[in-house]
């Protein structure tokens, strides 16, 4: 099996080039927020809240670690501005450690002794959803595993045509029936056909439509039954993907999501083009659901295992 250092240069390098511009815009603000200052007090604070909350930390999450800030200057009394950064470092990695957020950096699949682990993905379109699934083949293939792609948003041909593409290009095998065929049937068919390739791991492409709730939920539950009927207890994970430059938005998904299915863990595209990075923090803490990719580049590399740690320090990093 191959293994990666995900820990390596370029890893970091790309993640540092990636959150480029969420560090510009944050850093600008907070160094404006205390300019002429020597302490942390009542007005920096205020400017603190105001730069979380238009970096799309979100309102909730930027209260609690303003909280915190306030709950260490009344324990100091005098805090300086020099050890703001520091500071607001640490009460963000608490709080990600808090919400589980995922500290795994490698690229692993758990065994199952029904059949291969299976993933089921969800998300609106547009978000890299189909994107997002070809890299994470490239990345498990890298790794050493046996993959299978299943094109169950056939309710677009051009999601069928894309998975189609990306499994050629990362060369693994897929299973589709084409636009109009019933998800559940492609479900079905690929679980079988990975069974019998000895694949590793399965991965579930799904409708990306929020237009009809009900009939959405009825078409994810409707699925999950059927694989469960293959492979006892899949899908193992449900991954939604969520696109990062939305900000706030991206939130209002992942409840509206939530409130039709059970996702497992996230996976956050596009933070390379925004400066709304920010927004990986506050749906941590308000969807209690670990974030467990990030997207920071075009190339398949650059959808990354999400290591709370390596953010917060390259968010921080000059």
């Amino acid at each position: 099996m191959a293994l990666f250092n995900f820990f390596s240069k370029d890893k970091k390098e790309s993640l540092d080039k990636g959150l480029e511009k969420t560090k510009q815009g944050f850093f600008n603000k907070l160094t404006r927020a205390v300019v002429g200052k020597s302490k942390v007090d009542a007005e920096v604070l205020d400017n603190l809240e105001e730069i979380l909350i238009t970096s799309d930390v979100g309102v909730e999450t930027t209260l609690k670690i303003i909280d915190k800030i306030e709950e260490r200057v009344a324990r100091d009394k005098v805090l300086g501005v020099e050890e703001l950064n520091s500071i607001l470092k640490k009460e963000i990695t608490n709080l990600l450690e808090e919400n589980n957020t995922s500290q795994e950096v490698k690229f692993d699949v758990p065994k199952h002794s029904d059949g291969p682990h299976v993933i089921m993905v969800v998300g609106v379109n547009g978000v890299g959803k189909t994107t997002t699934i070809g890299k994470l083949a490239y990345q498990f293939k890298q790794a050493g595993h046996n993959v299978v792609l299943g094109a169950s948003d056939t309710f677009r041909a051009a999601a069928v045509d894309q998975l189609v593409i990306w499994a050629d290009r990362v060369g693994v095998p897929i299973v589709q029936q084409g636009m109009g065929a019933d998800p559940d049937s492609v479900a079905f068919d690929t679980l079988q056909s990975a069974k019998a390739q000895n694949a590793d791991v399965v991965i579930i492409d799904t409708a990306g439509r929020l237009h009809n709730k009900v009939n959405l939920m009825n078409e994810l539950s409707k699925i999950k039954r059927v694989m469960d009927k293959v492979i006892p207890e899949a899908p193992h994970e449900v991954l939604l993907v969520l696109d990062g430059s939305t900000g706030q938005n991206a939130y209002e998904q992942a409840k509206q999501f939530a409130a039709t299915t059970s996702i497992t863990s996230l996976a956050i595209t596009k933070l390379d083009g925004t400066a709304k990075g920010g927004v990986v923090i506050g749906i941590s803490d308000q969807m209690k659901i670990p974030v467990k990719y990030i997207g920071v580049g075009e190339s398949m590399e650059d959808l990354q295992p999400f290591d709370r740690t390596q953010f917060v320090d390259s968010l921080f990093s000059e």
